[in-house]
């Protein structure tokens, strides 16, 4: 059964959400995450529209998750017909999910040539078009993810109007042009002005690599996103959350004692005290995938948690041929 309770309007502030990332954001990321930090709003990776029209099995098995770990949580998709959109968030809604984001910022060249993500800048008809689509079908919240334009920011506060007008009930919004692609400084400054020309919750999306950046640029918004900044990292997620509560010195503030309770147990600072988590984050992608293709998954993941210390390369060498959980153990532990 879908939350129906979850509304971006009231849900608490400051967000702190896990950015939808292909490739990473599946089942397991997301239970980890969760379990790092609870109150974070976490994302599928992004899903065509197309496919689950059609109800391509891979597709229809990505929107899988668990009701009991997973919540709030959100399906991003991307596409081009609004009566796939239609039909697909119908489908969405029916499995249970809190809410759906549709990708209008993903600069990918193969995304693009298909008048996909951010492609959909440039066409702010068919963009608000997918929208309506969605939100009349459904009665779970729609959202969209975008960048701050095609090749100026200048249309961003006009093109994300006319997203809510649509009916858009939370913007998330990347601080980079379309042809910056992940090249630069995010610039937030943009992000700061649709905030205050939109009546809908506005987060903030960019070069997050720890909890003083999120405090720094929060800002006048009602959120942050985080992506790239978990990579080896899942345990800044509630570093950001515990700072921007305490920033806030609002709304739901964790107690000294819970602050203190999370501090121990998902901040570590060396590599053995980081084991238990890299372990059971490979243990849930066995669980979850099955463990050849769980194992063959978590090798990006499992490269970019060994760094920084002696032996790391030798290590980060022999994982990337891993395929057991038992082999992966053997080799971390040592």
């Amino acid at each position: 059964m879908t939350s129906m309770s979850f509304r971006w309007s009231t849900t608490a502030k400051p967000i702190v959400a896990l950015a939808p990332m292909a490739g990473v954001t599946d089942a397991s990321y997301r239970q980890l995450i969760k379990r790092i930090a609870p109150e974070v709003i976490v994302y599928t990776e992004f899903l065509s529209t197309d496919a689950i029209h059609f109800g391509a099995k891979k597709t229809m098995q990505m929107i899988d998750f668990d009701p009991a770990l997973e919540r709030p949580f959100i399906v991003q998709v991307f596409g081009k017909d609004p009566a796939h959109f239609l039909t697909a968030a119908k489908i969405i809604e029916q499995m249970g999910a809190d809410g759906i984001d549709i990708n209008m910022g993903c600069p990918a060249a193969k995304v693009v040539s298909s008048c996909h993500g951010s492609s959909l800048i440039r066409d702010p008809d068919l963009a608000a078009a997918l929208v309506h689509a969605t939100v009349k079908s459904v009665s779970i919240p729609v959202s969209v993810k975008t960048r701050l334009g095609w090749d100026t920011a200048d249309t961003l506060i006009p093109f994300c109007q006319r997203l809510v007008e649509a009916g858009a009930s939370a913007l998330a919004i990347h601080g980079r042009r379309y042809c910056d692609k992940f090249t630069g400084t995010a610039d937030w400054e943009p992000i700061y002005e649709l905030k205050r020309n939109v009546s809908v919750p506005v987060i903030g999306n960019g070069d997050i690599a720890s909890a003083n950046d999120a405090v720094a640029r929060i800002e006048n918004l009602d959120g942050v996103m985080v992506g790239r900044g978990t990579f080896g990292n899942p345990w800044v997620m509630g570093k950001i959350v515990d700072a921007l509560r305490i920033a806030n010195c609002e709304g739901q503030m964790a107690n000294d004692s819970q602050l203190a309770n999370r501090k121990s147990q998902f901040s570590p600072l060396t590599f053995v005290e980081k084991l238990p988590v890299i372990l059971e984050h490979c243990a849930l992608a066995v669980r979850i995938k099955g463990e050849q293709r769980g194992m063959l998954e978590m090798r990006r993941h499992l490269a970019s948690y060994v760094k920084g210390f002696d032996g790391a390369s030798d290590m980060r060498q022999r994982l990337m041929q891993v395929e057991k959980l038992e082999d992966a153990k053997m080799i971390l532990c040592g």
